[in-house]
């Protein structure tokens, strides 16, 4: 199973945030979707095996934490992406991880607690960024993990100490958009059958 945990420092933490539809407005959450789109949507298909985290540490609740790994039972399309992140933002039950869908949980949990969870089940972690080692030239294990954030980046603390115990990599030498990265990662781990 591959992860991906995707980063925002201002990406709303309340429904009623996305109810106007304004994207920009609700902390780029144009940004989430369109990763989220990169990360699990296949022409004519999705990808079973990703599970994708989104941590929000925008207003009014954060820190949220939403997980999704689509099933045959979760109906969704592209268009319905925003859509899908508010009514599961509306159902958020606090520090109790709740399904909201089929596959689809959401919680209150911080960046660093949600990183320390995927560790001790033996899934291994990757920060993505520019100045890290080329991935064409890593290992990489059948259960892993990528980490990237939004426009602004990961947190700057959590970074530092992830550091310690996690190896940064690049997918070439260029500054992507974050959607784009998770598509390159993916391209990467289908040549190599993971």
């Amino acid at each position: 199973m591959r992860h991906f945990i995707y980063f925002s420092s201002s990406a709303a933490t309340s429904g009623k945030a996305l109810s106007d539809g304004n994207l920009m407005k609700a902390g780029r959450m144009d940004i989430a979707i369109h990763s989220f789109i990169q990360g699990v949507f296949l022409s004519h298909g999705f990808r079973k095996d990703v599970t994708f985290h989104f941590v929000f540490y925008g207003m009014p609740d954060p820190p949220k934490h939403i997980e999704i790994t689509v099933t045959d039972d979760l109906e969704i399309s592209k268009k319905d992406v925003g859509t899908l992140i508010k009514k599961i933002l509306y159902k958020s039950g606090g520090e109790k991880k709740t399904e909201v869908f089929p596959g689809c949980f959401v919680e209150k949990k911080s960046f660093l607690k949600i990183v320390e969870e995927l560790l001790e089940k033996d899934i291994e972690c990757f920060i993505l960024e520019k100045g890290g080692d080329f991935i064409r030239d890593i290992k990489i294990s059948n259960e892993c993990c990528f980490i990237l954030g939004d426009h602004d980046g990961l947190p700057k603390k959590e970074i530092k100490r992830l550091k310690k115990s996690l190896s940064p990599i690049s997918i070439g030498p260029k500054m992507y958009f974050a959607s784009q990265t998770v598509a390159v990662v993916n391209n990467e781990l289908d040549v190599r059958g993971i």
